[in-house]
């Protein structure tokens, strides 16, 4: 992650393209300013995913209204156009004092994840989410170098989450090494009856990172994974995955609500993963009495095949299918059924989970975290180190990419 990789940027008839990213990149950050003429229109026809997603006709069975997703996250713009009227108050577990809300976003990530889930596009412009009739519940755990150096802190958010009414929680952020605190609060989340969704993560620098991120792999979480762009349906070449990936969902060219009322073109898993928390919260708003684990049991059951027939390990069990989950009739299950599925996780802060070469991660010199002079959405987050002593060589925690390795192309400020 040493190295940043800017985009090339073209402009043609007043419109922003993307060139020349790297989707291999872990840190790859590009920022171009659209001259010219105002694109709130144009941020609409770019939503390619809402197409792919056939979002309009699962709105014709529910739009989420009444559910309460919790984005854990850098903090969530309240005052950006298109989530205006959609963000409760929250909790900023980062600078308490200075933000009690979470409703402020020094970074961008959280507010380009809460507009993909409940975006509201008003007046036919704009950023429209997955299920814009849900709410986003703020709670910030990214500082502005958009890491995390506790885990606990994370754990916090999800109980707080929990506490506060949250029925799903969407976690676009992750690290290389399993944390018991984080465990023990995804635990409580389902003992309270709630759907937890993260990110499988992004391939970085490392080239022995392959294992999919935590709390991705733990048990009874959805891990989501990345498909590339529109009709390719392919996964992202950037995307990681492994036996814990459960879906996939379009992770590529998107295009997100920017702090400040603008936008962005973004990729990477962490903006795959809103995409599938917003197709849960339309579940859980059309069978507001439906258990999480038959929320979960709908979303796998239903989801569109990809690869190999059956679960694979690149896909899971395919992409998410909004409409189908919605309407398709499957049998109750008693329990999660991805805690019966989900492989063995066996890495803990103590023993370092090995790649498929053999070698211990985690053993090796603290990877760096991200740089830039520009906004970057692809944040990084800091592992669990408990135990850490016993791996020789450790002078710091990990520092691991969050989200989306991000080509970001900014529209003009909608006024």
């Amino acid at each position: 992650m040493g190295s940043i990789a800017l985009t090339s940027l073209a402009r043609a008839a007043g419109r922003v393209l993307v060139a020349g990213l790297s989707a291999a990149l872990a840190c790859a950050v590009g920022v171009g300013a659209a001259p010219g003429v105002a694109a709130a229109d144009q941020v609409r026809a770019d939503q390619w995913q809402l197409a792919a997603l056939d979002a309009r006709d699962a709105w014709k069975l529910s739009t989420g209204k009444g559910v309460v997703v919790a984005v854990v996250d850098s903090g969530v713009d309240a005052k950006h156009p298109d989530l205006v009227g959609q963000v409760l108050p929250g909790i900023d577990l980062v600078d308490p004092g200075a933000n009690d809300s979470g409703a402020v976003d020094p970074v961008g990530h959280g507010t380009t994840v809460a507009a993909l889930i409940a975006g509201s596009g008003k007046d036919s412009v704009g950023v429209e989410g997955i299920a814009p009739g849900a709410k986003i519940l703020p709670i910030r755990v990214l500082d502005k170098a958009n890491k995390y150096n506790d885990p606990d802190i994370v754990a916090r958010a999800v109980r707080w989450g929990v506490d506060h009414g949250a029925t799903v929680i969407n976690l676009s952020l992750g690290g290389a090494l399993r944390s018991e605190a984080i465990a023990e609060a995804l635990r409580y989340a389902a003992a309270h009856d709630v759907v937890v969704v993260a990110c499988t993560g992004n391939v970085a620098t490392d080239p022995n990172t392959h294992q999919v991120w935590y709390p991705a792999r733990e048990p009874g979480v959805i891990a989501v994974a990345g498909l590339g762009a529109r009709g390719t349906e392919a996964l992202w070449s950037g995307s990681l995955t492994g036996p814990e990936t459960v879906l996939t969902a379009p992770a590529v060219n998107l295009t997100g609500a920017r702090p400040g009322g603008g936008y962005w073109q973004v990729q990477g898993t962490s903006f795959a993963t809103p995409l599938v928390a917003g197709a849960a919260s339309l579940v859980r708003a059309r069978y507001p009495r439906m258990s999480a684990a038959n929320v979960i049991n709908r979303l796998i059951g239903t989801a569109r095949d990809l690869g190999v027939a059956g679960r694979d390990d690149r896909f899971g069990y395919g992409e998410v299918n909004p409409v189908a989950a919605l309407r398709n009739n499957l049998g109750e299950v008693a329990a999660n059924p991805l805690m019966a599925a989900a492989p063995a996780v066996t890495s803990s802060a103590s023993e370092p989970a090995e790649d498929g070469t053999g070698t211990p991660r985690g053993g090796a010199a603290p990877m760096p975290a991200g740089e830039s002079d520009v906004p970057q959405l692809e944040t990084t987050a800091e592992d669990d180190r408990a135990g850490a002593s016993t791996v020789a060589g450790l002078t710091a925690m990990l520092l691991i990419l969050i989200g989306g390795s991000v080509g970001v192309l900014l529209h003009r400020r909608r006024s």
